[in-house]
């Protein structure tokens, strides 16, 4: 039975696909292939995908309502890892239906799509870090209380959240949420901090620096968030109601200030730092306890911050300035 991706041409959904693919399952994509950022980009992961003979896309709103039962009837997909959503907390600001179409319909339409199948066996879904809001307790653990988001996206999804419990105790879909951190890496969204300063830096622009670099993050490799969502589906929650959350990030946070110095030896370049009070939507810190991660999936990451930046500094110098043009 073929596994179903949402959101496929996305950062992660590429990388999930292209794992899946490379242990021999098939693998079926969808994306509504928005223009949020740049559509080269989508395009381009996209292209890495289509030759593979087991891989199948549909262009498709996953919020439409039935777009992904006529779409998928006859497939036998009773496995889902749903990654499409709109993201971008800032961008949430000013485009709020936007986030609460695809980030809540398209989150129901999935679980509806998951209810009409008997034989059903797991989806695995995308939350965020951003659920645990202005929290200072530190590190962010799954027991916390995440009911004061600080933006709209936060707020999509933890009521992604709610509604998966809900599925899960009414009709007994086997789901588990994973609260992403900050992922990074080649093929990466050119909205997140990395992929600005590295693209500003190499043009000579100043950077924004929010709150004077005293922030934290907890910049968590792609490839380590991918051997987590495939660890994770593989092994169904057996829970009544069969519904789980854990947090999915490298559980060692980096200061903004710090993070820059490594993209600066990595790009040979001094940067230009405008310094800017923190944003409404920001908080200062985020840090991810993976203990229930690491118990119940052996999971640890394996990459670090200055690996990690390499890898996708290399990427970008190779791959993404020559696709551009801008060599």
């Amino acid at each position: 039975m073929p596994v179903l991706v949402t959101g496929a041409a996305g950062f992660i959904g590429s990388h999930v696909c292209h794992h899946f693919l490379n242990r021999g399952e098939a693998v079926v994509g969808v994306d509504n292939m928005n223009d949020y950022y740049d559509l080269t980009l989508k395009k381009g992961r996209l292209a890495r995908l289509l030759p593979h003979r087991d891989f199948s896309f549909h262009q498709l709103d996953i919020a439409e309502p039935g777009a992904l039962t006529t779409a998928l009837a006859g497939k036998g997909i009773v496995r889902i890892v749903h990654l499409a959503a709109q993201a971008g907390v800032r961008h949430s600001l000013d485009n709020p239906r936007l986030y609460v179409r695809s980030n809540v319909m398209g989150h129901l339409e999935v679980l509806e799509f998951c209810r009409a199948e008997p034989a059903f066996e797991h989806l695995v879904y995308a939350s965020s870090s951003s659920v645990y809001g202005g929290n200072r307790t530190v590190p962010f653990s799954e027991a916390d209380q995440v009911d004061k988001p600080v933006s709209l996206y936060a707020a999509t999804k933890k009521t992604d959240e709610l509604m998966s419990h809900t599925y899960a105790h009414l009709f007994g879909i086997p789901q588990t949420g994973l609260r992403f951190f900050t992922v990074y890496g080649p093929w990466g969204r050119p909205d997140m901090a990395y992929w600005m300063f590295t693209e500003a830096m190499l043009e000579g622009r100043p950077i924004r620096v929010f709150n004077n670099g005293e922030m934290w993050r907890d910049f968590t490799y792609v490839d380590d968030v991918v051997k987590a969502v495939v660890a994770v589906l593989d092994k169904p929650p057996t829970d009544v109601p069969p519904n789980r959350l854990y947090n999915v990030g490298n559980n060692r946070p980096v200061r903004l200030g710090d993070f820059i110095d490594i993209l600066e030896k990595l790009l040979g370049v001094t940067a230009v730092r405008k310094n800017e009070p923190m944003q409404a939507s920001d908080v200062e810190r985020t840090y991810a306890d993976i203990a229930a991660l690491e118990r119940d999936f052996g999971f640890r990451p394996s990459v670090s911050i200055e690996d990690g930046l390499k890898n996708f500094v290399d990427w970008y110098r190779s791959e993404w300035m020559a696709v551009t043009d801008r060599r």
